[in-house]
């Protein structure tokens, strides 16, 4: 479902140029659920960038269901991961000023549904994460734990095939952060695809994860 074929990654910093992956390659099947796990700065979360289309390779191939998204012009990578992709940020990237709902909708405004499909979506999914009551509170006001269900309600008001999430316990206490691995076994036994990754332990031994991957400056660890 998922390849990168020899995938280089170069940033520019100044005058200088930083190698994030150098020449790597990876297979993800439809339905898995794969960690991948390294310290600060392995090259991990770069993977996740480009699988969602945020960044574009250096030179390499990323293929999702067969179809190149490598050199895809922003607005059609917008649209790929509109379709596809529901990405659960580290920081949750939240709109404080706004409500859970609102929040939940906002990757509904650029195909401009109908306003009662809208309706019907958002109850569907705040009702599966527990946070139906808090739906016209501001998202400040929430706890962590809050933020984060509200963070992945708003990742899945899509409905998803791809779920990734860049460090999605870096932010929670050990409690929050098994009820977050919780709601991703559940994710899983839905047959979406899951790519986390992580450097928290908890991860690594899970018997839902189908495939822990180590990232180390910039390169895949066979």
């Amino acid at each position: 479902m998922i390849k990168l074929e020899k995938v280089t990654k170069v940033f520019a910093q100044g005058q200088n140029e930083v190698v994030a992956l150098k020449d790597i390659s990876l297979h993800v099947r439809g339905g898995e659920f794969v960690v991948l796990k390294g310290a600060s700065g392995s090259g991990k979360s770069t993977i996740l960038s480009l699988i969602a289309g945020l960044s574009k390779p250096t030179c390499g191939e990323i293929l999702v269901d067969g179809k190149s998204i490598s050199k895809l012009f922003d607005n059609f990578s917008a649209m790929f991961r509109r379709e596809n992709i529901g990405f659960i940020f580290q920081k949750y990237n939240l709109i404080p000023t706004l409500s859970v709902k609102e929040n939940i909708i906002v990757p509904l405004i650029p195909s401009n549904p109908d306003p009662k499909e809208i309706q019907i979506r958002a109850c569907e999914v705040m009702e599966k994460f527990s946070i139906a009551s808090k739906a016209d509170m501001l998202v400040k006001n929430l706890s962590g734990g809050e933020q984060q269900r509200v963070a992945i309600a708003r990742a899945l008001i899509n409905n998803p095939r791809i779920i990734i999430a860049d460090e999605p316990t870096a932010n929670l206490d050990s409690k929050l952060s098994l009820e977050l691995i919780e709601i991703l076994k559940k994710l899983k036994a839905e047959n979406r695809t899951i790519l986390v990754a992580t450097h928290d332990p908890l991860f690594f031994e899970l018997d839902c994860v189908d495939c822990v991957i180590e990232v180390k400056n910039g390169e895949i660890l066979k």
